[in-house]
C-alpha cells in the first residue's frame, strides 16, 4: 500500500465513516536491520524487503527487494510471498499466502520479524458512497476504495491501480480525472500492451521531423496531448525495460524530449497507471525498475474480483442493462438470480458482454413462459414431494432414481387397471408386449391373469 493510504487511514470523523481494525507493530529481531520497527495502521498493506520501495526495509543480501507483504483486513493478518528468491517461512513451513496469529515470527533471508498486535486500534475510511463515477458497487471493499478515491482525486499524486482484468481499472482512472481539479483538461489513455517496442518512445514523447526514417512532420507524443490533464497509462507492466528509465526521467523532471529534439519541453501531467500484473513479483525479477515502481505507487488502490463483491452484481446488472437499452425496468429475479451465482472469471467486463448478449436474445425481457426467466413466482410444489422426490441425492443420480420409481409406478397402475393383462397393458402404454414383458421382470413384479402364450 502507498505512503498515502498509509498517513492517511488515521481516525475518521463520523460523517464519512470508519472501521475499525487492528493496528500491527512489525519488529525486525534478527539480523542487520534488528531494532527496525514498522507500524501498519488503517488496514493498510506493509511490504518488507532489502529494496527503497519496501515499507519495513531489512539491508539483508538474502532478502528480495520485494520480499513480502503483511495487511489487516478486519481481525485477520495476512502474510503473502511476493515472489521472494529465497521464500517466506513461518514456522517450520514456507508460505506464499496465509492467514497468521499475533506474535508469529517471519523469516526471510538471514533475517526474522515479529508481528505484534498494538494496544490501540486504527480506523478505516469507510464512504458513504453507492459509486465513483461510473464505479458502481456498494459493498465494504468498494466503500472502503471510494473513500482513497475521494482524496487522491483533489490531489496531483500518481496513482497506481491494480486489479485483475476486467475490474475496471480504466473506469476508475477516468473517475478520477473527473473529480480531480484537472477535468477541463484532456484524459489520453495510452495501452502499453498494444504498442510495438520500436515505436514506444515515439508514442509517448513524440519526434521532430526526419528523427528516423518515416517521420515525414513533427508529432506530438501522449505526455505533449495530456500537458494540463490526466495521462493514463494502462497495462504499465507490459512497458519494455528499456523505456522504463526514460519514463521515470520524465516524471521526475516534468519534461520529455521528444525523439530527434535538441531540448527537452516542459508538461504539466497527472500520471495515473493501471496494471493487472504483480509489479512487486516483476521487481524481484529484473523485468521492472525498483525505482519506477517506487514512483508509480504514490498511492495504490486495489479494485476487488467481481466474485468477491457478489452484493455488487444487481446493481451492477441494472446499471449495464440500462445503458444498453435506455431503459430502467426491473430485469427478472430468476435472471439476476442466476447472475450472482456465476463466477465471472472475467469480472465486470465479461458481465458487460454477457448483459449485452441477453439483451440481443431477449432474455432480460419476463415472460411468463420462459422457465426460469420469469421475474413471477413460482407455481408452489405438490405436498409430499420429499417423499417421492430424492432431493437428497445430486441431480443425476435423483434423476436414475426418479426414473426407476416412475417406472415401477406406471406399470403396476397399467397392470391393475387391466388386471394383469399384460398385452392389453403393452397397448394402453404404447409399448411392444415383449418390452412390457422385461420390464416387469426387471422390477420384479408379477402379472396375475398374464396371457403370455409364450411368444
Amino acid at each position: 500500500m502507498s505512503e498515502f493510504v498509509l498517513d492517511e487511514t488515521e481516525r475518521l470523523s463520523g460523517a464519512r465513516g470508519q472501521r475499525t481494525v487492528l493496528t500491527l507493530d512489525l519488529l525486525v529481531i534478527e539480523g542487520p536491520g534488528r531494532g527496525t520497527r514498522r507500524r501498519v495502521e488503517g488496514g493498510a498493506a506493509v511490504r518488507i524487503g532489502s529494496g527503497e520501495a519496501a515499507h519495513l526495509r531489512i539491508p539483508d543480501r538474502a532478502v528480495s527487494r520485494l520480499h513480502c507483504e503483511v495487511s489487516v483486513t478486519g481481525d485477520a493478518i495476512t502474510l503473502r510471498d511476493l515472489g521472494s528468491r529465497n521464500g517466506t517461512v513461518v514456522g517450520d513451513a514456507r508460505v506464499r499466502d496465509v492467514d497468521v496469529q499475533a506474535g508469529a515470527v517471519v523469516r526471510l533471508g538471514g533475517s526474522a520479524f515479529r508481528i505484534d498486535v498494538a494496544d490501540e486500534p486504527s480506523f478505516v475510511a469507510i464512504s458513504k458512497r453507492t459509486s465513483f463515477g461510473e464505479v458502481v458497487g456498494s459493498s465494504l471493499e468498494m466503500r472502503q476504495a471510494y473513500a482513497v478515491l475521494e482524496r487522491v482525486a483533489a490531489t496531483a499524486s500518481t496513482v497506481l491501480v491494480q486489479g485483475e482484468t476486467g475490474t475496471g481499472k480504466d473506469v476508475v482512472a477516468r473517475a478520477i480525472h473527473a473529480e480531480s481539479p484537472r477535468r477541463a483538461g484532456p484524459f489520453v489513455p495510452v495501452d502499453c500492451g498494444a504498442i510495438p517496442e520500436t515505436l514506444f518512445e515515439s508514442e509517448l514523447f513524440g519526434h521532430v521531423r526526419g528523427a528516423f526514417t518515416g517521420a515525414l512532420g513533427h508529432r506530438v507524443g501522449a505526455f505533449e496531448e495530456a500537458n494540463g490533464g490526466t495521462l493514463f497509462l494502462d497495462e504499465i507492466g507490459e512497458m519494455p525495460l528499456a523505456l522504463q528509465a526514460k519514463l521515470l526521467r520524465a516524471i521526475e523532471s516534468r519534461s520529455i524530449r521528444p525523439v530527434g529534439a535538441p531540448k527537452e519541453t516542459p508538461v504539466d501531467v497527472r500520471i495515473v497507471c493501471a496494471t493487472n500484473r504483480k509489479l512487486a513479483q516483476m521487481v524481484n525479477d529484473g523485468t521492472f525498475r525498483e525505482d519506477l515502481y517506487y514512483r508509480l505507487a504514490v498511492v495504490e488502490v486495489s479494485l476487488p474480483p467481481l466474485r468477491a463483491r457478489r452484493e455488487d452484481i444487481p446493481a451492477i446488472a441494472r446499471e449495464l442493462h440500462a445503458k444498453l437499452t435506455g431503459k430502467t425496468t426491473a430485469l427478472p429475479d430468476a435472471f439476476v438470480t442466476s447472475l450472482v451465482a456465476r463466477p465471472w472469471p472475467g469480472n465486470v467486463r465479461e458481465l458487460r458482454n454477457f448483459i449485452e448478449r441477453a439483451v440481443a436474445l431477449g432474455m432480460t425481457e419476463p415472460d411468463p413462459g420462459a422457465v426460469g426467466l420469469t421475474s413471477a413466482p413460482a407455481a408452489a410444489l405438490p405436498s409430499g414431494v420429499d417423499a417421492i422426490v430424492p432431493l437428497h441425492l445430486p441431480l443425476k443420480d435423483a434423476r436414475l432414481a426418479w426414473t426407476s420409481a416412475f417406472e415401477s409406478i406406471y406399470v403396476r397402475a397399467m397392470l391393475e387397471k387391466t388386471g394383469g393383462n399384460v398385452t392389453r397393458a403393452a397397448e394402453l402404454a404404447g409399448v411392444n408386449r415383449r418390452f412390457l414383458q422385461r420390464l416387469v421382470a426387471r422390477l420384479g413384479l408379477r402379472a396375475d391373469g398374464d396371457d403370455d402364450d409364450g411368444t
